[in-house]
């Protein structure tokens, strides 16, 4: 193709010639080397505006790599706002997008087991790939008194017991999301050193925040009149409680896909709000709030949302929202359930 032009130009160019006259020659050799840079630059492409290809399968590591990468990457998020990331399934164009990208970044875990099968079925040989499950201390989900254990275990011969024994919800903890952060960073250092220094600073800035966001929930625990929080909802904030040292009560465990608790469930959850007078009863993001609204109306209880992160609405994605905003309003809400 290129052969093609230069050969359409070079004609053009003698014809010309013959028609003008050697004088002028110099404006036309001119005029023929622009022609062929222009038309070599609309074949190549400019390879000094080339970005990194950037993948996240969910919001957190998106808003992390917007964050660090700015306009310096091209980022996608396969997850789609607003929809329910346990569900999710990749599509034939998700799959183009990771096998382009020059950096795929994951969770892992049980949700995100469709990975590994993609991965293995790519050259990855020039990709960086990131976990955050490998790159921080993952804790077990668990089961605790009053909870009801509504798991999708449909699909468990397919997957091995050690990726369905961790909590995936590493993010929640401000520390954790601090650990990601520098991953991701170093990680964008290397594979675009000529920009090192705008993600290194672009890291430390957004890391400040969040380690502001940290001080502040430890000051509201460290202040606190109780320690206890009650979820009429999944929980998803196994890291969270335990980077604070909080305690809780929930109706289903995070990745449950129970969304209608049984009658046990709501009557201890019920009996722990009013024997240790709790004054808000918590849902989570995207909840139908059906469970918190009997607990609220049979405690009196004030129905509060605290949001995990994990993905956020189309509103608030086209808006911007980053996960800083969303644990600016996390902090509210603590303050009021622990006073």
């Amino acid at each position: 193709m290129i052969k093609k032009i230069l050969s359409i130009v070079i004609i053009t160019v003698v014809m010309m010639l013959s028609i003008l006259g050697c004088s002028s020659v110099d404006v036309i050799e001119t005029e023929k080397e622009e022609s062929i840079a222009s038309s070599l630059t609309e074949i190549n492409g400019d390879k000094s505006e080339e970005k990194l290809k950037v993948v996240t399968t969910i919001f957190p590591q998106y808003d992390f790599a917007r964050a660090i990468g700015g306009e310096k990457i091209d980022l996608k998020m396969l997850l789609h706002p607003g929809t329910e990331s346990h569900s999710y399934e990749p599509t034939p164009q998700d799959i183009i997008a990771i096998q382009e990208c020059d950096i795929f970044i994951y969770v892992g875990g049980e949700s995100e087991n469709w990975v590994v099968g993609i991965l293995d079925s790519m050259d990855t040989s020039n990709m960086k790939i990131i976990s955050l499950m490998d790159i921080v201390e993952t804790l077990d989900e668990e089961i605790v008194e009053g909870m009801q254990d509504n798991y999708d275990h449909s699909h468990e011969e397919n997957h091995s017991h050690e990726d369905s024994e961790y909590d995936e919800h590493v993010w929640t903890s401000p520390v954790n999301a601090i650990i990601i952060i520098e991953e991701i960073s170093r990680s964008f250092m290397e594979a675009d050193a000529e920009n090192a220094e705008f993600y290194k600073n672009n890291a430390d800035n957004y890391i400040m925040l969040v380690d502001e966001i940290n001080t502040e929930f430890k000051e509201i625990v460290k202040h606190g009149n109780r320690k206890n929080l009650i979820f009429a909802d999944r929980f998803p904030f196994r890291y969270f409680v335990e980077t604070y040292g909080l305690e809780y009560s929930a109706a289903f465990p995070g990745c449950s896909v129970g969304t209608e608790a049984n009658a046990a469930t709501i009557a201890f959850l019920i009996n722990k709000v009013k024997t240790e007078q709790i004054p808000v009863v918590i849902t989570i993001e995207f909840s139908n709030e059906k469970i918190a609204d009997v607990i609220a109306e049979e405690t009196g209880a004030k129905k509060v949302s605290f949001h995990s992160a994990h993905n956020v609405s189309k509103d608030d994605f086209e808006a911007g929202i980053t996960y800083v905003d969303i644990m600016k309003n996390n902090i509210e809400v603590l303050h009021e359930a622990l006073k």
